[in-house]
């Protein structure tokens, strides 16, 4: 049974899910249709790409431990990005990343999910284009649903966001639903935050 999560709520993942290993972060998210006049030019899509960055005491220790499209599997091999959607067409979810939870090695407390708009700030784009965005934590085991975050904020002007994050607390692990929107131009700065 999938959990509709709010703003801020924290849900364990390893209490209600006996045996969980493995769990799948789908993402997802559709551009705001743009009313088209004649003589319009085509608006670029917007490419969302989504990220884990993988926390050791809270903190970004490497740039090893960003797991993104140009660096699709984790050296630890716990945490892989299954590829990236450059347009967010399509049902479902947009990108998608593979968490071993049960391989990750111990120093590792927190995997922080972001996502952020590809060259934002020179193609003026922002969230505020975007809608219908969420994250679900799927059970790799069973390809069942654990929980949904739909984020319904007005991200207007917003060009990276915090969707949530899995951490370790008391020996299971736990989700957080953020839904933080930034002004960070990229990846980059965003990953900063956790330095």
């Amino acid at each position: 049974m999938s959990i509709s999560l709010q703003k801020g709520q924290k849900v364990s993942l390893s209490k209600e899910n006996a045996g969980l290993s493995k769990v799948v972060v789908g993402l997802g998210w559709d551009e705001v249709k743009q009313k088209k006049g004649f003589f319009a030019p085509k608006p670029q899509a917007i490419d969302c790409d989504a990220s884990a960055l993988l926390l050791r005491n809270g903190r970004l220790c490497a740039k090893e431990d960003i797991v993104y499209f140009g660096n699709l599997m984790h050296p630890t091999r716990t945490v892989q990005h299954m590829g990236d959607n450059l347009t967010g067409a399509g049902e479902g979810d947009d990108e998608q990343i593979v968490v071993d939870l049960a391989a990750i090695p111990a120093e590792y407390d927190k995997i922080v999910i972001v996502v952020n708009i590809y060259q934002a700030v020179q193609r003026r784009q922002h969230f505020g284009m975007v809608e219908n965005a969420f994250i679900r934590l799927v059970d790799a085991r069973t390809n069942t649903e654990m929980c949904k975050y739909n984020l319904t904020d007005n991200y207007a002007n917003m060009t990276a966001m915090i969707f949530g994050e899995i951490y370790r607390h008391n020996g299971e692990w736990k989700f957080n639903a953020i839904g933080q929107g930034t002004t960070d131009p990229g990846l980059g700065d965003l990953a900063n935050r956790y330095i």
